[in-house]
Protein backbone atom coordinates (compact mmCIF):
# COMPACT_ATOMS: atom_id res chain seq x y z
CA UNK A 1 0.00 0.00 0.00
CA UNK A 2 1.59 2.92 -1.03
CA UNK A 3 1.91 5.66 1.86
CA UNK A 4 -0.31 8.39 2.51
CA UNK A 5 1.51 11.84 2.17
CA UNK A 6 -0.01 13.49 5.18
CA UNK A 7 2.02 16.46 6.14
CA UNK A 8 1.99 17.38 2.11
CA UNK A 9 -1.93 17.42 2.77
CA UNK A 10 -1.55 19.36 5.73
CA UNK A 11 0.68 22.06 4.08
CA UNK A 12 -1.76 22.27 1.45
CA UNK A 13 -4.92 22.41 3.78
CA UNK A 14 -3.06 25.24 5.86
CA UNK A 15 -2.59 27.47 3.18
CA UNK A 16 -6.12 27.19 1.78
CA UNK A 17 -7.50 27.75 5.40
CA UNK A 18 -5.45 30.77 5.76
CA UNK A 19 -6.64 32.39 2.62
CA UNK A 20 -10.04 31.22 3.80
CA UNK A 21 -9.44 33.33 7.25
CA UNK A 22 -8.52 36.30 5.09
CA UNK A 23 -11.97 36.27 3.31
CA UNK A 24 -13.46 35.95 6.27
CA UNK A 25 -11.42 38.96 7.96
CA UNK A 26 -12.85 40.94 5.19
CA UNK A 27 -16.29 40.37 5.28
CA UNK A 28 -16.28 40.73 9.12
CA UNK A 29 -15.03 44.69 8.48
CA UNK A 30 -18.04 45.23 6.02
CA UNK A 31 -20.10 43.90 8.27
CA UNK A 32 -18.99 46.22 10.62
CA UNK A 33 -20.64 49.18 8.86
CA UNK A 34 -23.91 47.53 8.33
CA UNK A 35 -24.00 46.71 12.46
CA UNK A 36 -22.89 50.69 13.01
CA UNK A 37 -26.46 51.16 11.99
CA UNK A 38 -27.79 48.68 14.36
CA UNK A 39 -29.09 45.76 11.55
CA UNK A 40 -28.34 42.88 13.31
CA UNK A 41 -27.34 39.74 11.42
CA UNK A 42 -28.00 37.19 14.08
CA UNK A 43 -31.72 38.21 14.52
CA UNK A 44 -32.60 35.90 11.65
CA UNK A 45 -30.64 32.99 12.59
CA UNK A 46 -32.46 33.44 15.64
CA UNK A 47 -35.62 32.06 14.28
CA UNK A 48 -34.32 29.38 12.50
CA UNK A 49 -34.99 25.88 13.98
CA UNK A 50 -32.44 23.81 12.57
CA UNK A 51 -29.14 25.35 9.91
CA UNK A 52 -26.68 22.97 7.79
CA UNK A 53 -22.92 23.74 6.95
CA UNK A 54 -19.59 22.76 6.73
CA UNK A 55 -16.30 22.39 8.67
CA UNK A 56 -12.15 22.60 8.31
CA UNK A 57 -9.67 21.99 10.59
CA UNK A 58 -6.55 21.36 11.75
CA UNK A 59 -5.62 18.48 13.69
CA UNK A 60 -2.65 17.65 16.16
CA UNK A 61 -3.09 13.64 17.44
CA UNK A 62 -1.12 11.62 19.68
CA UNK A 63 -1.60 8.56 21.95
CA UNK A 64 -1.50 8.48 25.60
CA UNK A 65 0.21 4.44 25.94
CA UNK A 66 0.51 2.59 28.87
CA UNK A 67 3.21 0.42 29.46
CA UNK A 68 2.69 -3.12 30.01
CA UNK A 69 4.49 -5.53 32.64
CA UNK A 70 6.54 -6.58 29.98
CA UNK A 71 8.24 -3.62 29.52
CA UNK A 72 9.84 -4.39 32.55
CA UNK A 73 11.19 -7.37 31.69
CA UNK A 74 12.20 -6.59 28.38
CA UNK A 75 15.85 -5.79 27.34
CA UNK A 76 15.77 -4.23 24.35
CA UNK A 77 13.51 -1.14 24.35
CA UNK A 78 14.48 1.08 27.23
CA UNK A 79 12.08 4.10 26.44
CA UNK A 80 8.58 4.40 24.26
CA UNK A 81 6.96 7.32 24.25
CA UNK A 82 4.05 8.75 21.41
CA UNK A 83 4.67 11.76 19.38
CA UNK A 84 2.26 14.69 18.11
CA UNK A 85 1.78 14.49 14.44
CA UNK A 86 -0.44 16.66 12.42
CA UNK A 87 -3.02 16.35 9.99
CA UNK A 88 -6.45 17.77 8.90
CA UNK A 89 -10.33 17.12 8.77
CA UNK A 90 -13.33 17.71 6.95
CA UNK A 91 -16.87 17.41 8.65
CA UNK A 92 -20.76 18.41 7.76
CA UNK A 93 -23.11 20.06 10.39
CA UNK A 94 -26.29 19.33 11.10
CA UNK A 95 -27.28 21.85 13.85
CA UNK A 96 -30.98 21.60 15.90
CA UNK A 97 -32.20 24.51 18.09
CA UNK A 98 -32.96 23.29 21.33
CA UNK A 99 -34.26 27.01 22.82
CA UNK A 100 -32.24 29.82 22.86
CA UNK A 101 -29.20 28.37 24.16
CA UNK A 102 -29.24 25.05 23.90
CA UNK A 103 -27.88 23.26 20.61
CA UNK A 104 -27.73 19.80 19.60
CA UNK A 105 -25.22 19.24 16.89
CA UNK A 106 -24.50 16.06 14.45
CA UNK A 107 -21.30 16.66 12.76
CA UNK A 108 -20.06 13.26 10.31
CA UNK A 109 -17.10 13.62 8.23
CA UNK A 110 -13.38 12.78 7.64
CA UNK A 111 -10.43 13.12 9.77
CA UNK A 112 -6.69 12.12 7.91
CA UNK A 113 -3.90 11.61 11.00
CA UNK A 114 -1.12 10.38 11.46
CA UNK A 115 0.33 8.69 15.23
CA UNK A 116 3.97 8.38 15.81
CA UNK A 117 5.09 5.81 18.40
CA UNK A 118 8.66 6.40 19.33
CA UNK A 119 11.01 3.69 20.67
CA UNK A 120 14.84 3.88 22.13
CA UNK A 121 16.36 0.91 22.55
CA UNK A 122 18.68 -0.27 25.16
CA UNK A 123 21.82 0.89 23.17
CA UNK A 124 20.25 4.17 22.72
CA UNK A 125 19.39 4.01 19.00
CA UNK A 126 15.75 5.73 18.03
CA UNK A 127 13.24 4.20 15.68
CA UNK A 128 9.95 4.87 15.12
CA UNK A 129 6.26 2.97 13.82
CA UNK A 130 3.92 5.46 11.97
CA UNK A 131 0.18 4.64 11.89
CA UNK A 132 -1.79 6.46 9.16
CA UNK A 133 -5.18 7.11 9.85
CA UNK A 134 -8.37 8.21 7.67
CA UNK A 135 -11.12 8.19 10.25
CA UNK A 136 -15.10 8.16 9.52
CA UNK A 137 -16.46 10.47 12.93
CA UNK A 138 -19.74 11.35 14.23
CA UNK A 139 -19.54 13.45 16.84
CA UNK A 140 -22.55 13.95 19.24
CA UNK A 141 -22.05 17.58 21.07
CA UNK A 142 -24.46 19.07 22.93
CA UNK A 143 -23.45 23.37 22.59
CA UNK A 144 -24.54 25.98 25.20
CA UNK A 145 -23.87 29.69 23.95
CA UNK A 146 -24.44 33.22 25.58
CA UNK A 147 -26.84 35.76 24.88
CA UNK A 148 -25.57 37.49 21.65
CA UNK A 149 -23.49 40.89 21.99
CA UNK A 150 -24.30 42.82 18.15
CA UNK A 151 -23.33 39.98 16.20
CA UNK A 152 -21.38 37.59 17.93
CA UNK A 153 -21.65 35.03 21.13
CA UNK A 154 -19.65 32.95 22.27
CA UNK A 155 -20.23 28.96 23.20
CA UNK A 156 -18.89 25.76 24.74
CA UNK A 157 -19.24 22.26 23.54
CA UNK A 158 -18.96 18.73 25.27
CA UNK A 159 -19.91 15.74 24.00
CA UNK A 160 -19.47 12.18 22.35
CA UNK A 161 -17.36 11.09 19.05
CA UNK A 162 -17.39 7.40 17.26
CA UNK A 163 -14.26 6.95 15.18
CA UNK A 164 -14.42 4.43 12.45
CA UNK A 165 -10.64 4.23 10.80
CA UNK A 166 -10.87 2.93 7.13
CA UNK A 167 -7.53 1.96 6.67
CA UNK A 168 -6.77 0.03 10.33
CA UNK A 169 -3.21 -1.67 9.87
CA UNK A 170 -5.73 -4.44 11.65
CA UNK A 171 -7.09 -5.19 8.79
CA UNK A 172 -4.14 -5.13 6.36
CA UNK A 173 -2.02 -8.07 4.79
CA UNK A 174 0.35 -9.80 7.18
CA UNK A 175 3.56 -9.12 5.14
CA UNK A 176 2.53 -5.47 4.69
CA UNK A 177 1.70 -4.43 8.96
CA UNK A 178 3.91 -7.48 10.30
CA UNK A 179 6.25 -5.08 12.19
CA UNK A 180 3.61 -2.60 12.81
CA UNK A 181 1.88 -2.04 16.41
CA UNK A 182 -1.75 -3.52 15.40
CA UNK A 183 -4.79 -0.76 16.39
CA UNK A 184 -8.25 -1.02 16.19
CA UNK A 185 -10.26 0.75 13.93
CA UNK A 186 -12.75 1.60 16.55
CA UNK A 187 -12.69 4.30 18.92
CA UNK A 188 -14.82 6.63 20.97
CA UNK A 189 -13.64 9.52 22.61
CA UNK A 190 -15.01 12.38 24.86
CA UNK A 191 -15.10 16.01 23.87
CA UNK A 192 -15.02 19.15 25.03
CA UNK A 193 -14.33 22.84 23.38
CA UNK A 194 -15.51 26.01 22.98
CA UNK A 195 -15.40 29.16 20.08
CA UNK A 196 -17.18 32.28 19.33
CA UNK A 197 -19.76 32.87 16.37
CA UNK A 198 -19.73 35.67 13.86
CA UNK A 199 -22.85 36.15 12.09
CA UNK A 200 -22.98 37.53 8.40
CA UNK A 201 -26.11 38.45 6.34
CA UNK A 202 -25.82 34.70 4.24
CA UNK A 203 -24.06 32.41 7.15
CA UNK A 204 -22.34 32.50 10.40
CA UNK A 205 -18.46 31.94 10.80
CA UNK A 206 -17.29 29.91 14.11
CA UNK A 207 -13.95 29.26 14.93
CA UNK A 208 -13.40 26.81 17.24
CA UNK A 209 -10.80 24.64 19.42
CA UNK A 210 -11.74 21.39 20.54
CA UNK A 211 -9.87 18.91 22.63
CA UNK A 212 -10.96 14.91 22.11
CA UNK A 213 -9.69 12.14 24.83
CA UNK A 214 -10.34 8.32 23.95
CA UNK A 215 -11.49 6.34 26.96
CA UNK A 216 -11.44 2.61 24.46
CA UNK A 217 -8.19 1.01 24.53
CA UNK A 218 -7.07 0.88 20.38
CA UNK A 219 -4.24 -1.66 20.87
CA UNK A 220 -4.76 -5.21 19.96
CA UNK A 221 -2.18 -7.14 21.89
CA UNK A 222 0.70 -8.75 19.05
CA UNK A 223 2.89 -11.19 21.28
CA UNK A 224 4.69 -11.70 18.30
CA UNK A 225 5.87 -8.45 18.38
CA UNK A 226 8.22 -6.76 21.26
CA UNK A 227 6.91 -3.38 20.28
CA UNK A 228 3.56 -4.52 20.76
CA UNK A 229 3.99 -6.65 23.51
CA UNK A 230 5.39 -3.81 25.88
CA UNK A 231 2.36 -1.77 25.13
CA UNK A 232 -0.72 -2.08 27.43
CA UNK A 233 -3.39 0.47 26.61
CA UNK A 234 -3.18 3.62 23.76
CA UNK A 235 -5.83 6.06 24.21
CA UNK A 236 -6.54 8.67 21.37
CA UNK A 237 -5.84 12.45 22.14
CA UNK A 238 -6.66 15.10 19.81
CA UNK A 239 -6.80 18.97 19.64
CA UNK A 240 -8.21 20.28 16.52
CA UNK A 241 -9.12 24.00 15.29
CA UNK A 242 -11.94 23.88 13.18
CA UNK A 243 -13.72 26.15 10.88
CA UNK A 244 -17.72 26.38 10.44
CA UNK A 245 -19.46 28.03 8.07
CA UNK A 246 -23.56 27.67 8.81
CA UNK A 247 -26.41 28.70 7.00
Amino acid sequence: MESIKFRHLYHLSFCKIILACCFVVAAIQVDAQFNAKGNYNFMDFQSKPYYFGITFGLNNGTYKLNRSSNFINNDSINIVHSLNDPGFNIHLIANIKIGDYFDFRILPGFSFMEHTIQYTGSSRNEYSKTIESVNFETPLLLRFKSAPYKDKRLFVITGVKYSYDVVSNSRVKRNVAQDLVQISPHDFSLEFGAGIQFFFPYFIFSPEIKFSQGISNRHIFKDSLNESRILDDLLSQVFTISFHFEG
